[in-house]
């Protein structure tokens, strides 16, 4: 089996990103390969919901996780009382993690070793996702702001040497 990691855009996504997300990870899943996320919201959150739907028992989905389940539902609500997400955003996360930690224990990779999230934890977690893959799939929206997190993903990906796709969006 092949795994194939799955990045993109946690702030904005469309329709279009939605289904080319949805799609890839049919392909992905069909063929009887895996696939490696992050937990994050938008690319990553569609891409488990998808192979979830093909996988019920989640043997074919990996999640690295920047810290505990415990400490990124703690940053999830943080953030979304921040108003930087919202609070169904949040919710929809923390269920959808919460039920592949009881559904397939080994699915959830979580880094115990973190306290804090920030920038460096969530770089650290890219590197762990690369090597637990065979192959890099993004799903990148150009934005002013942001972008760094796929960037330094696919920067990973092209040292290791895997095969890297990049599908790029723009989003008004």
């Amino acid at each position: 089996m092949k795994w194939v990691a799955i990045s993109g855009s946690w702030r904005k996504i469309n329709k279009e990103v939605e289904n080319d997300v949805r799609k890839t990870v049919r392909e992905i899943i069909s063929r009887g390969d895996g696939i490696v996320t992050g937990g994050a919201l938008n690319v990553d959150y569609i891409a488990t919901d998808e192979a979830l739907k093909l996988d019920p028992a989640a043997k074919r989905i990996k999640i690295f996780l920047p810290a505990t389940l415990e400490i990124f539902i703690a940053h999830y609500l943080k953030r979304a009382k921040e108003g930087v997400i919202t609070e169904e955003q949040a919710e929809d996360l923390i269920n959808q993690l919460s039920r592949i930690k009881e559904i397939n224990l080994s699915s959830l990779i979580e880094n115990k070793d973190s306290k804090v999230i920030n920038e460096e934890v969530y770089h650290k977690r890219n590197t762990t996702i690369i090597n637990a893959a065979d192959e890099l799939i993004t799903f990148r929206v150009k934005e002013k702001v942001g972008g760094v997190g796929v960037k330094d993903t696919i920067e990973k990906a092209r040292k290791k040497g895997i095969p890297v796709k990049v599908f790029t969006y723009t989003i008004e």
